[in-house]
């Protein structure tokens, strides 16, 4: 059965997750521990649940989701994984850094690129990779079929969506991939943002004012 383990980290408060089962494999997803500190905290939590990290993957590659890509590559000797259209947005992290007024180091091209319909494979547990691009050009959510949960990063918020004015956005394509791609599934999956508190596609559906 797979568990996730919340971590809210860097000047943007990104959530960084890590999903493991019973097996001890574990997947690092959206790694964004920024400082010492952070990286320390992840580490930390993984030595402790004697966790090893078998996959480095992302649904989007704004700055502020692959702050803590390049330690945890290095540490844990692991491909770092997202979809093709995202490349651009690692090349770029560092001018994007700069726009926000937080510095940040630059980062390895991506070791390999997933897309529609993968798998991620950990243990006894997977997850599956659902493109939705429209707050980034190739942004992803990674869903489990059997327990119902959704890491969705930046595409749907407690009450919102992401943001569609940075390149590559498309409110349009945006709101037409949660409609089509996420709405669908069943009511009670839990969906863990990219930032902000986790919420459930019933209760998005029902009460979340950009998807009426």
């Amino acid at each position: 059965m797979i568990q996730i383990k919340k971590f809210t980290f860097n000047p943007v408060q990104e959530n960084t997750f890590v999903a493991f089962d019973e097996t001890g494999e574990c997947v690092i997803i959206d790694a964004g521990c920024y400082s010492e500190n952070e990286r320390q905290e992840l580490d930390l939590f993984i030595s402790r649940k004697q966790l090893t990290p078998v996959h480095l993957i992302n649904t989007h590659c704004h700055f502020d989701h692959i702050m803590g890509v390049t330690h945890c590559r290095d540490k844990y000797q692991i491909n770092f994984e997202t979809h093709a259209d995202e490349k651009s947005l690692v090349e770029e992290a560092v001018e994007h850094g700069d726009l926000f007024g937080i510095p940040v180091e630059p980062i390895d091209a991506p070791d390999a690129f997933f897309q529609e319909g993968d798998q991620i494979n950990f243990g006894n547990s997977y997850l599956q990779v659902i493109e939705a691009p429209g707050h980034s050009p190739g942004g992803v959510v990674f869903y489990n079929t059997e327990q119902k949960i959704l890491i969705a990063g930046d595409v749907l918020f407690y009450g919102s969506i992401g943001r569609t004015d940075l390149p590559g956005g498309s409110f349009e394509r945006l709101v037409g991939n949660i409609k089509t791609k996420l709405l669908t599934l069943p009511e009670e999956t839990v969906v863990f943002c990219g930032h902000g508190p986790e919420t459930t596609i019933g209760f998005e559906k029902k009460n979340n004012p950009f998807l009426m």
